[in-house]
């Protein structure tokens, strides 16, 4: 789709010039233009699509404007969607302004069995920050099947260009578990679990994110006073107790 970038292989010329042209203008226009002109700080908003997905893929898609809410008073954020399902597929979505025009994205979205490629998103987080200034990396996951090392390598990575990445952990696997902890703490970011059955505690977690990519310690230093896990992710990025 005209709104969504293939991370999976280089896109092809499939049909004629003109309805390729046609086709993205109508999705443009549809979405409609970042609202506003000044820059707006930026963040990558990662899940796994993979089958076992689909109910907290429905929980996000519900709670997701949280996110731009807490955002709001520092100017915003600007949201690129990523996921990966299925055999070997990865995507990646528009920059949007709006929740609406996210939850438009998501909710045209359903999971496929297949293995995680959290990979694939870290280094496609890399990618993005060459282009432009890029804080966050939020990622919402319960497993992961890939090899470690690899996976703390790029988060190191992302520690020096000062993206960090605030891995939010459905469940209590614990390769999952040991691998989400060591790409936030290599990140400079922040772990936290959340169960899908309580769908407050994913909703505080994507706020607190948000608040810290509008404004920093400060933002998030500010929703920590009506935040449990705007909190907790206080003192996991600074040390300190707030």
């Amino acid at each position: 789709m005209a709104d969504k970038k293939d991370l999976t292989r280089p896109p092809t010329t499939a049909g004629s010039p003109a309805s390729m042209v046609d086709s993205f203008l109508a999705e443009a226009k549809r979405l409609g233009p970042l609202a506003g002109t000044a820059p707006r700080a930026r963040l990558v908003f990662a899940l796994d699509a993979t089958m076992s997905r689909q109910a907290t893929w429905d929980l996000a898609c519900r709670v997701q404007g949280e996110m731009f809410a807490a955002a709001s008073k520092a100017g915003g954020i600007s949201v690129q969607l990523v996921y990966f399902r299925g055999f070997g597929e990865c995507r990646s979505s528009r920059w949007v302004a709006d929740p609406r025009a996210l939850t438009d994205l998501m909710t045209r979205i359903s999971c496929r069995g297949g293995q995680t490629q959290i990979g694939r998103v870290l280094r496609h987080v890399r990618a993005e920050a060459s282009q432009a200034p890029l804080k966050v990396l939020v990622y919402v996951g319960d497993a992961m099947e890939e090899p470690i090392d690899d996976l703390c390598a790029v988060a190191g990575e992302l520690g020096l260009l000062g993206i960090k990445a605030f891995m939010f952990h459905e469940g209590r696997d614990p390769d999952a578990a040991r691998a989400f902890q060591e790409i936030a703490r290599l990140s400079g970011g922040a772990y936290a679990r959340f169960d899908a059955a309580a769908p407050q505690a994913l909703s505080e977690l994507l706020r607190a994110a948000a608040a810290y990519a509008a404004d920093g310690v400060e933002g998030l230093s500010r929703l920590s006073a009506s935040n449990a896990q705007a909190r907790g992710l206080l003192t996991a990025i600074t040390g300190h107790k707030p």
